[in-house]
């Protein structure tokens, strides 16, 4: 690998979210519930998306893609081991390796919230033609072209890390191997690697920010419209978790990598948002207003309750 032909360290030290052996044991104990009501929380979501008839539409098969996601993003992520290990390490084809799955996760994930977007769009502002504009081949093209883009700017992020020189400083003060902490341990020149990241995050945080801002900005006018109270309200309850979900993961995404890096707690901060606390919660925001979500998951618990005592 190119990278080792340069370098003269063979693995990274990472110094996690603290040192103190009692206060890693809490950590512990919290990420390890975290990480328990994410895996419960998304399975549930995949399951009962694929057993209910009443959720096999646009919406939802976009939403099974996330809960897919937010597992895989969670998994890389959140690694408990390293919560409890004394020294923890990573090897630099792990370090890159994370690197690769921290961007194509989350690449893949703002490019589905942009088609959900779409997606509300079309059933609020023309609901007639929705089942039209949204076929079942649109939906699986835009996931595709969703897992495509995230994969390409994936390369190219790795890309940049390979070609970085690591002579002496391997401490990465961060609790995973993400690009921009990893900057400040370079040798090498880094203003072009640098350049180069914050144009790959504005091209596709921009690039799938954007269509939403419009889609939503169609959304609120044609609400706005609608005379009747109960029809408003109707027509934002089935956008307004999509809404948070985009402003929680955007917000802390963009935070983290178009600041500087430091090492400090604000970098922790963002991290753990999108990262950690973002997959946990997208399930509850998407089924604790969602009265589909709530029967489906009803009728689902029927039919396999009554399976079990059958």
């Amino acid at each position: 690998m190119a990278l080792r032909n340069h370098s003269t360290i063979t693995e990274f030290i990472l110094t996690g979210l603290s040192d103190d052996p009692h206060i890693q044991a809490l950590l512990f104990v919290l990420f390890l519930v975290i990480y328990l009501l994410t895996v419960m929380g998304n399975l549930t979501m995949l399951l009962v998306i694929r057993a209910d008839s009443h959720l096999h539409t646009p919406m939802y098969f976009f939403l099974s893609n996330l809960s897919f996601l937010d597992l895989c993003f969670s998994c890389v992520t959140l690694l408990l081991k390293d919560l409890l290990s004394e020294k923890k390490t990573i090897s630099i084809e792990g370090c890159l390796a994370q690197v690769f799955f921290v961007f194509i996760t989350p690449g893949t994930e703002v490019c589905l919230l942009s088609a959900m977007a779409y997606d509300r769009y079309a059933a609020v502002c023309h609901p007639l033609l929705y089942s039209q504009v949204m076929s079942n081949q649109l939906c699986v093209r835009l996931v595709l072209i969703s897992w495509g883009l995230a994969s390409l700017d994936a390369v190219i992020i790795v890309l940049l890390a390979v070609n970085l020189d690591f002579c002496e400083a391997q401490t990465i003060h961060h609790y995973t191997s993400e690009l921009p902490s990893l900057f400040p341990l370079s040798c090498s020149d880094t203003s072009i690697n640098i350049s180069i990241l914050i144009c790959s995050i504005l091209l596709h945080g921009f690039g799938t920010f954007l269509p939403i801002i419009f889609s939503y900005a169609h959304i609120v006018s044609t609400i706005l419209s609608i005379s009747s109270i109960t029809g408003r309200s109707k027509a934002f309850s089935t956008c307004s978790s999509h809404l948070i979900a985009v402003i929680l993961f955007f917000g802390s995404g963009m935070l983290r990598y178009l600041m500087p890096s430091s090492g400090s707690f604000l970098d922790l901060l963002s991290s753990l948002q999108y990262s950690v606390i973002t997959p946990m919660l997208n399930p509850l925001i998407y089924s604790f207003k969602n009265k589909e979500v709530k029967g489906a998951v009803k009728r689902t618990l029927g039919k396999y309750l009554h399976y079990c005592t059958g």
